[in-house]
């Protein structure tokens, strides 16, 4: 493939910079669904939200379990800045389906609480569905 076929992507987390590569596709979840990015694509930024991360490049496919954050594409250059990024070997089935009881233990007060029972059940879903597929 040619380089000019692709554009760098870069995955950073808290603790380190998890994947730096060229890619010829990246899908994404974005906060109100599933964002695809190809090379060339016009300057973008936007809230992240909890998913498959999938990157299609010349070395292969990657493929992550992401916790929100934000994506910026400039010049090429696709930044995504998560929470979490975990590959599928790194996700653990018991702990995702023992969140996912935890989660739906979880008492809605207010707004708040609703929201954090809905990450949490995303969270652990996600997870079990990544986990599950292998």
């Amino acid at each position: 493939m040619a380089k000019s076929d692709t554009f760098n992507c870069t995955v950073i987390t808290p603790e380190a910079a998890v994947l730096d590569c060229d890619a010829t596709s990246v899908a994404f979840p974005a906060h109100d669904g599933e964002m695809g990015i190809l090379n060339h694509r016009a300057p973008l930024i936007c809230r992240m939200g909890i998913g498959t991360l999938r990157i299609e490049g010349p070395d292969g496919p990657h493929r992550f379990f992401v916790d929100g954050g934000f994506a910026q594409v400039v010049e090429n250059r696709l930044t995504l800045l998560t929470e979490q990024a975990k590959t599928i070997d790194e996700l653990d089935g018991e702990k995702a389906a023992e969140a996912l009881v935890e989660a739906k233990a979880m008492k809605i007060t207010d707004d708040t609480s609703y929201t954090a029972r809905d990450r949490a059940l995303q969270r652990a879903q996600v997870q079990l569905k990544l986990v599950k597929r292998g």
